[in-house]
């Protein structure tokens, strides 16, 4: 049975909670394999930005690194929920692919009939794409655009996208290593030759407690959301974790989150005075339903313009999202520049200091 634990918390408390499940206050995480694993998905729409979201959470890690990482296959990129390119761990992808791939599959039928997509032509390219990339061969999308036009698959409008997509739903490919700032792909059996094997209830509860102890304190309506998982799945789940959690109430809510982390509450949970520069698409900020206990909802507009889903840089300071920043000119020209949420109110001389701190980190980043 889950430790319960009652005492009055606030929200930027919250916050540094999440910090601390995320590694992004105290020690990290050792190494970007081990940062990946622990996160279980964390979003890569934008490369880029994924790069430095694993690089701020492993001390000292330099952009090589994870880019190494990519390139080996001991970390991967691909989409196992939402509709979205995540990093995972290798071993996990194929597993989570069977517990979300078909609902995935069920949101997209109607834009497939649009784009007449029927399942002979799922195979037509499977087949050609398998020929491409036989052998341990990479290929870039333009390539296997090229070879799906060539076997009569148009991929205008999208088609194309789509048809790749559903590729790599069926694990028949993978994003592999990287050329430039893009991704081959590869055969998913050649690439990643060990999988767990997990049924489907197993499986949800093995994602149900990495989620909670990466991302906690979080709800089970964070995780349905997260994770495209029904959430009558998910409370059918939580007893089978549960005492592997603590719940935290707040705010009327049953939150969870690890013991280790909620450890941190017995003697106060530090990272008041710290101050990060995350990348766009954070997990921090992206994943969960609720973001308003670290983005105070008047400013949301400002980390998501228009609620279009493109999430800007962010600076957290002691647990809450205080602003955005941005990168301006180049190599030696280069500046890291906050924007606060409020211009009448910049940043005071303690949180700017941190700023700075972070900003040299996300330097030494780029150029390691």
């Amino acid at each position: 049975m889950a430790a319960v634990v009652k005492i009055r918390v606030s929200p930027k408390v919250m916050g540094r909670l999440r910090l601390a499940s995320q590694g992004l206050l105290g020690p990290g995480f050792d190494g970007v394999p081990e940062a990946v694993r622990a996160m279980t998905a964390m979003q890569a729409q934008d490369l880029q930005s994924a790069l430095w979201a694993v690089g701020v959470r492993v001390p000292g890690a330099g952009l090589s690194d994870v880019r190494r990482a990519l390139n080996d296959g001991s970390v991967v990129r691909s989409w196992p929920m939402r509709g979205t390119l995540h990093l995972l761990a290798p071993e996990d992808l194929r597993w989570i692919l069977n517990i979300t791939t078909a609902r995935m599959i069920q949101g997209t039928a109607g834009r497939h009939r649009q784009l007449e997509i029927t399942g002979s032509d799922v195979e037509a390219c499977r087949e050609t794409a398998l020929g491409l990339v036989d052998g341990g061969r990479a290929a870039t999308r333009e390539e296997l655009f090229a070879a799906f036009e060539a076997a009569g698959q148009a991929t205008k409008a999208q088609r194309g996208v789509h048809l790749l997509w559903m590729l790599c739903q069926s694990a028949s490919l993978v994003h592999g290593p990287l050329d430039g700032n893009q991704q081959k792909f590869v055969a998913f059996d050649r690439w990643i030759t060990s999988s767990r094997d997990l049924g489907r209830e197993e499986g949800i509860a093995e994602l149900l407690l990495r989620y909670l102890r990466g991302h906690g304190p979080a709800t089970l309506r964070d995780f349905a959301w997260w994770s495209s998982i029904p959430l009558t799945e998910g409370r059918a789940a939580l007893p089978a974790v549960s005492g592997q959690l603590v719940e935290l109430e707040f705010g009327g809510t049953s939150y969870w989150l690890s013991p280790e982390t909620a450890a941190l509450l017995d003697d106060g949970v530090p990272g008041q005075r710290t101050v990060l520069a995350l990348p766009g698409f954070d997990e921090f900020v992206l994943g969960y339903t609720d973001r308003s206990i670290v983005l105070p909802p008047e400013h949301a507009q400002k980390i998501v313009p228009g609620g279009n889903g493109v999430f800007k840089k962010a600076i957290v300071a002691g647990g809450e999202v205080t602003g955005t920043w941005v990168r301006q000119g180049s190599g030696r020209t280069a500046a890291v520049v906050p924007v606060p949420f409020d211009d009448t109110k910049p940043l005071g001389q303690a949180a700017l200091a941190g700023f700075h701190r972070a900003a040299e980190r996300y330097e030494r980043f780029l150029a390691s």
